[in-house]
């Protein structure tokens, strides 16, 4: 069992990233399971701390299918691929699309808690996650923050399984992953304890972050999805 929990992990993490830390890097961590690896990142690089939200995309009556993922800025990723063989109708994909956008905008205002977004044009991304299965969620975390201007992506993984790894590497700038286990099913076998992150938690760190890291620069509008 490689990681105690998900707060070991991070630590584990910050030894592969601590090449980034600078004055222009901002930590991004994916809700809400990624949010506690994050913020260890976040805390040893000495770099603000928010959210990337994103939402998968399931296959109706088959949840745990997914055929892509949406995020805020407008942000969609799709397997066309998966798409066709699952046979999923184009009535039904836009329900599914459409309930997806609610959800991120509904989890956006809810973490935050209007606390506007931070600048990210420019600077160095770091996103964080506690796992990597399709990678659907992954590139569009990665694709969110190209579309608000980030001058690099940096995509940062304490497990994941080894195809969505390497091909996340088409998307980010850097991928790092500490584990890539041949046989890998789900993310919560390799943590000893992996339980359900509330969002109560999520919204404790980055008010913990926001107060004992900060960040300075200008602030940025949300965008509606």
């Amino acid at each position: 069992m490689p990681f105690l929990d998900r707060r070991e992990a991070g630590r584990r993490l910050v030894e592969r990233l601590r090449a980034f830390r600078g004055p222009e890097t901002i930590v991004l961590g994916l809700p809400r399971g990624g949010v506690p690896v994050a913020f260890e990142v976040a805390t040893a690089l000495r770099a603000p701390l928010d959210v990337a939200v994103v939402c998968k995309l399931e296959v109706p009556d088959r949840p745990r299918l997914v055929f892509g993922a949406v995020a805020e800025s407008g942000v969609r990723v799709v397997d066309d691929d998966l798409v066709v063989r699952a046979f999923i109708a184009p009535p039904e994909r836009s329900r599914v699309e459409r309930q997806a956008r609610e959800t991120v905008l509904r989890n956006s205002a809810r973490l935050r808690r209007n606390r506007p977004q931070p600048r990210i044009a420019g600077r160095t991304v770091v996103l964080v996650d506690d796992g990597v299965t399709t990678g659907n969620t992954a590139r569009a975390a990665c694709e969110l923050a190209r579309a608000r201007g980030a001058a690099r992506v940096v995509f940062a993984v304490p497990v994941g399984s080894c195809r969505p790894i390497r091909a996340l590497t088409g998307f980010a700038d850097n991928v790092i992953c500490l584990e890539t286990p041949a046989l890998f099913h789900t993310i919560g076998q390799w943590y000893r304890h992996f339980d359900e992150v509330s969002e109560d938690t999520v919204r404790a760190l980055l008010d913990r972050a926001a107060g004992e890291l900060g960040d300075r620069s200008p602030t940025q509008p949300i965008r509606t999805v």
